[in-house]
């Protein structure tokens, strides 16, 4: 009989999610295992947008840097492209992902951080290097088949599928990070919402210079508008950039009620062709394969000692690339409350607040992935490509917009109205910051919720209140210029106050659970030279941030209070689940 192995968590699936959790709970500490069906890492390129709040997890971390060396920085995401091909006719741009100047002026003040372009196929290998360094124990060839759990823990049966045998695995919780087809999410039986399998698509991967199509105008996307590009996919023929500029992945649809085409090397060059425009340039096919775009998300992450997350619970199409960062925050967001119970910290009670904070993130991007790719039907409106009609009546339709005509002018200001439009997918700068948490881990301060000045999914609104991620702001110690974020973290709960927070201070060192003090303001540990944290803080020098090991804000007292003790003390026990 084979010997159980036993860890305190498993994590099936080593993509965006299975990896950072292991990373996140080797560097707490947390003794895991994961496993992996496949014989390696990601071998594709698949998700690639790294977006400014995973930038802060991977910093918080302690592997941003390592990140940054490989990605294609943001200076060279942003000319997103609309054209009839690559060697065709160009008919609008978007400075996207944050290449705007008025866009980029909030990326600046958002964050320490900038978002990059960081394919899967090399993420994934700066995650997993570093679990393992940490003491992740990493199983290739090793499949998760079934799974029961009890008061104690969970067993999970796995096969190893170089010898054919199976084996148990007992740990005290389970990590589902199995991707869309999750076998861990249907065994817990997560209750899920939406439909798989809206529309079909296909990923090429491809060898090619280039240069002179792509170098004059950087950019991550390069979205096609010709015959055949609104059938199934993603809104449009896509010629994705990899590596500047001879790594490529196109995307390109097919009708879903007929089956996925023959994936031969010709068609998949015929595709190329077809996007890029030219048929002289060398061109070597990598890999193809087909997919289907879906809108489906899990209303609960959790089911007892058994924990889903990435595309597990939240299964969506690439657009406004919200896969991986979601995936990432999501483990995240887990692995420092896992710690706490597992430690004795914290009551099992706090583990309820994962659902409650990600599962709204989830069905967001799944319902903004999905209205991305609608809202490319007005820019092929604007030309007349979504009726029935020849090529050769969609190249008359592009070419009527260069008439001196009434009608050609409407056409050209509805093209740049759609084109523009698009900022709600590649400028969603809202929606990748603005979460907003409310759980039991969260303690309302019992303000009024203010609400957004501006449109939430574009822009950011900084906050302190209960829930939102802590404010950025540059501050100083000694000769050191940081973040306000680099100040919290690092697994442990972390109080902000100033000048006549003495009380505040006392609290947090009288507490069992370890609490990190920082003190901002003149002649203190830490300064605010430029103001910027006074005026973000929210809080009168003497008040008091409580800021849970994520970087939310979990408990706000705006003046100083003789008891400060209590009150901390109280908002720590309702965090952890012990109120």
């Amino acid at each position: 009989m084979s010997t159980v192995v036993e860890t305190d968590v498993l994590i099936v699936g080593s993509g965006p999610a299975g990896a950072s959790a292991a990373l996140a709970l080797s560097t707490y500490g947390v003794p895991n295992l994961v496993v992996t069906r496949y014989a390696s890492l990601a071998d594709t390129p698949r998700a690639h947008i790294t977006n400014q709040r995973t930038m802060e997890v991977l910093r918080d971390l302690g592997v941003e840097q390592e990140v940054v060396a490989q990605a294609t920085p943001q200076h060279l995401m942003g000319n997103t492209t609309f054209c009839t091909s690559l060697a065709g006719e160009e008919l609008g741009r978007v400075r996207s992902w944050g290449n705007d100047p008025l866009v980029q002026a909030e990326h600046e003040l958002a964050s320490p951080t900038r978002m990059c372009d960081m394919p899967q196929h090399l993420m994934e290998p700066v995650l997993v290097n570093a679990a393992v360094a940490r003491g992740t124990r990493l199983r290739f060839e090793t499949e998760y088949l079934s799974h029961t759990q009890d008061a104690d823990g969970v067993t999970a049966t796995v096969r190893d599928r170089l010898r054919g045998d199976t084996y148990e695995i007992r740990a005290k919780y389970l990590i589902g990070a199995d991707g869309g087809r999750s076998k861990v999410a249907a065994d817990a039986g997560l209750p899920m919402g939406g439909q798989m399998g809206v529309a079909g698509s296909i990923n090429i991967v491809f060898e090619a210079d280039l240069t002179r199509y792509t170098a004059h105008r950087p950019s991550t996307l390069y979205w096609v508008l010709a015959p055949g590009a609104t059938v199934g996919g993603i809104g449009a023929g896509l010629v994705r950039c990899v590596r500047p500029w001879t790594e490529w992945l196109i995307v390109w649809g097919y009708d879903v009620t007929a089956g996925a085409p023959d994936l031969t090397t010709e068609y998949a060059e015929s595709v190329v062709r077809k996007l890029v425009g030219d048929d002289d340039i060398p061109v070597t096919i990598k890999s193809s394969s087909a997919w289907t775009v879906n809108e489906m998300y899990a209303e609960s992450y959790a089911n007892g000692r058994v924990f889903c997350a990435g595309d597990a619970v939240h299964r969506h199409p690439p657009s406004n690339g919200l896969g991986s960062n979601t995936s990432i925050q999501d483990a995240y967001n887990l692995a420092w409350k896992l710690r706490l119970v597992l430690d004795g910290t914290a009551h099992p009670r706090l583990l309820d607040s994962y659902t409650a904070e990600r599962a709204p993130v989830g069905r967001q991007v799944v319902t903004r992935a999905n209205q991305s790719i609608r809202e490319t039907a007005p820019v092929f409106e604007a030309l007349g490509g979504l009726s029935p009609q020849t090529p050769e009546q969609l190249w008359a339709n592009i070419a009527a917009r260069k008439d001196s005509t009434q009608a050609a002018g409407k056409q050209r200001a509805e093209l740049r109205e759609a084109i523009a439009f698009k900022a709600y997918e590649f400028n969603a700068h809202g929606v990748d910051l603005n979460q907003r948490y409310a759980s039991g881990a969260i303690v309302p301060d019992g303000t009024p919720d203010p609400g957004f000045a501006r449109d939430p999914e574009l822009h950011h609104q900084p906050s302190s209140r209960p829930g939102a991620r802590l404010p950025h702001a540059w501050i100083t110690s000694g000769s050191r210029t940081l973040s306000t974020l680099d100040t919290v973290g690092r697994g442990r709960f972390t109080l902000l106050t100033g000048i006549g927070g003495e009380a505040w201070v006392r609290a947090a060192s009288a507490q069992d659970v370890p609490v990190a003090t920082v003190v901002i303001g003149p002649g203190q540990a830490y300064e605010d030279p430029y103001g910027d944290w006074a005026r973000l803080s929210e809080i009168s020098d003497a008040g008091a941030l409580l800021v849970r090991p994520d970087g939310f804000v979990a408990f706000r007292h705006a003046s100083a209070a003789p008891d400060a003790g209590v009150l901390l003390t109280d908002a720590l026990r309702t965090v952890l689940g012990h109120a």
